[in-house]
């Protein structure tokens, strides 16, 4: 024979799972976004280098440009020069729940003896 509490006790488990399901939900939706974010950062540093390097070389700026664009799919790039290094310094902002972080990424590379 059953207890009365466990009559009263039925259902309960449900409850509980759904009130605690949204705040799993967006804790995995955090998650997943910071994942995403630190993808893009490395993609940005992996573009700046890249950048600098081109540069270095000699390349024009207009190559270096579409160098870093393809790699980070659409960064804003600034370049520093002076008489032994360039620098390539890349910028973007987050995607999705973190679009409100900005992204940067610098490299810098010796230059070809210009």
């Amino acid at each position: 024979m059953r207890s009365r509490s466990a009559e009263l006790d039925r259902g309960s488990v449900t409850a509980e799972f759904a009130v605690a399901l949204p705040a799993i939900a967006l804790v995995l939706a955090a998650c997943l976004a910071s994942v995403h974010l630190v993808a893009q950062q490395v993609r940005l540093t992996d573009a700046a280098a890249d950048a600098a390097r081109a540069l270095g070389r000699g390349e024009t700026s207009a190559v270096a440009e579409s160098i870093a664009t393809r790699v980070s799919g659409g960064a804003r790039m600034t370049v520093a020069e002076d008489a032994t290094f360039v620098c390539v310094t890349l910028s973007s902002s987050g995607a999705g729940l973190l679009a409100a972080i900005a992204l940067e990424a610098e490299s810098c590379a010796v230059t070809a003896g210009r």
